[in-house]
């Protein structure tokens, strides 16, 4: 498939829910800017860093999420909340990727980030409680910029074919094909942790599967570089 040919996305567009499973019941009221802030940072700095790469820029990102949600929030449209958020970021990081500099948290109300309020632990906090060991994070970050969307969203935020095409403004088979790819560059990147072929086989596991040491995100991940991760994937597209 090609990428090119979707053409680049207006993010601008992109303040009303995607799916429709959680659909509000009539007469639903908005939660707050600070019970957003609240309840879905963690989430959303993890699926930052996990497109970033790196803590500055996870950190941006996820305030750059908020100054959207801030002033789109009037206009949302009940629906799933957090596919609403995951459109945001990724097309945020998206950006970012294009604009190739620095986002900025400027766009707030003045007194905006005084309001923002203190949690324990931190998003930081719940990052580093289930981060992946740096092998794997550099594997990550060698992906394009389109395809490790793509991957991190199904494979780490475990969104659907369907749900990714709806975050992503792109076709369902531009979302196969760069998942594909995807894992490809991965499986690729990630060989050398893999056993040999005899090592494999005395441990019971496919010749190819990459080990993950750092726990189970690693394991989700390493999964995708090995024959699990297409097999995972094939009853949710």
């Amino acid at each position: 498939m090609n990428d090119a040919a979707d053409g680049p996305r207006d993010h601008h567009t992109a303040v009303t829910a995607s799916f429709d499973t959680d659909a509000a019941a009539p007469g639903w009221t908005p939660p707050t800017w600070e019970e957003i802030v609240s309840t879905h940072s963690a989430r959303v700095y993890r699926l930052a860093y996990r497109l970033t790469g790196n803590q500055h820029d996870a950190e941006d990102l996820t305030q750059e999420v908020f100054v959207r949600v801030f002033r789109s929030l009037s206009t949302y449209t009940p629906g799933t909340f957090e596919g609403w958020l995951h459109r945001i970021t990724t097309n945020l990081f998206l950006d970012m990727v294009r604009r190739r500099q620095r986002i900025r948290f400027d766009a707030l109300a003045d007194d905006a980030a005084e309001r923002l309020p203190s949690r324990e632990p931190s998003p930081a906090q719940h990052f580093h409680d289930s981060h992946f060991d740096a092998d794997v994070q550099q594997a990550l970050d060698t992906l394009a910029p389109e395809f490790r969307a793509a991957v991190v969203l199904c494979d780490i935020e475990g969104l659907s074919y369907e749900e990714i095409a709806a975050t992503l403004g792109v076709k369902l088979g531009t979302v196969r094909s760069r998942i594909h790819r995807g894992r490809s560059h991965l499986r690729a990147a990630l060989q050398h942790r893999a056993p040999a072929p005899r090592a494999a086989a005395e441990a019971g596991a496919p010749a190819g599967t990459v080990p993950a040491p750092g726990g189970p995100k690693d394991a989700g991940l390493a999964a995708v570089s090995g024959q699990a991760g297409d097999a995972t994937r094939q009853g949710r597209s």
